[in-house]
């Protein structure tokens, strides 16, 4: 599918210091929300996409049963600074400074796969179907309207004007308010998965992969994608 992007700024990423001769295959990367858009496709039809600066990310640690109890592949992605001494030591075989360190958990590890390898778009195709995780926007302290879609009652006809109040929370029996029960509270900034997004758009040169649908987040925010057989 291709198509041609609109207004949107590429966050600058500084890529000399990757050994490439290291890439592995495995559909897992870190990445950083650019925004959306919408490319046409061959047959004309415009497909609304979320644009993700998706790697190079660098291998960190392997995990095997043997060592750690279960499989997983450790990732660093941007770059940091400040990072503590026990961070750095366990980096260092890595030679990364890395902003974000993230695993991925796997049935099976890539065949070949070790510390200081670099994932980037090559291992995602085109109609490839990923999982999208991201922290939402933080909403605040939210009402019962806002925060779980309540009704407002009646301003008019006998209604005491206290239209977005939640109203009763129980009754007599059994005298306390039932856990779960939705109310006002903390709305947002929490972490979001969507699932089955397709792959629409692969730019290998500048990094980028564009997924058809909605990611959460806001721009800039990290963008965990997980990809599927």
């Amino acid at each position: 599918m291709l198509g041609e992007l609109v207004g949107l700024k590429q966050i600058p990423l500084n890529t000399k210091d990757f050994k490439w001769e290291k890439r592995a295959k495995m559909k897992a990367l870190l990445g950083t929300k650019i925004g959306m858009t919408q490319i046409i496709s061959e047959n004309g039809e415009a497909v609304p996409v979320t644009l993700i600066q998706a790697g190079p990310c660098t291998v960190t640690q392997v995990k095997t049963i043997d060592t750690d109890g279960y499989t997983a592949v450790q990732v660093a992605y941007g770059e940091g600074k400040n990072l503590s001494k026990a961070v750095a030591g366990h980096l260092k075989a890595a030679e990364v400074t890395p902003k974000y360190l993230r695993e991925f958990r796997v049935d099976e590890l890539p065949e070949g796969i070790k510390v200081g390898d670099v994932l980037d778009v090559d291992s995602f195709q085109l109609g490839d179907k990923v999982d999208a995780s991201g922290i939402s926007k933080g909403k605040g302290f939210a009402g019962t309207v806002k925060r779980h879609n309540y009704n407002t009652s009646k301003k008019t006809h006998g209604g005491n004007g206290n239209v977005r109040k939640v109203g009763s929370i129980g009754s007599m029996y059994p005298q306390r308010v039932f856990k779960g029960k939705t109310m006002a509270g903390h709305m947002g900034h929490e972490k979001v998965t969507v699932k089955n997004l397709v792959v629409a758009y692969i730019d290998k040169e500048n990094h980028l992969i564009g997924v058809k649908g909605a990611v959460p987040g806001p721009k800039k925010g990290l963008i965990t994608l997980g990809g599927k057989a």
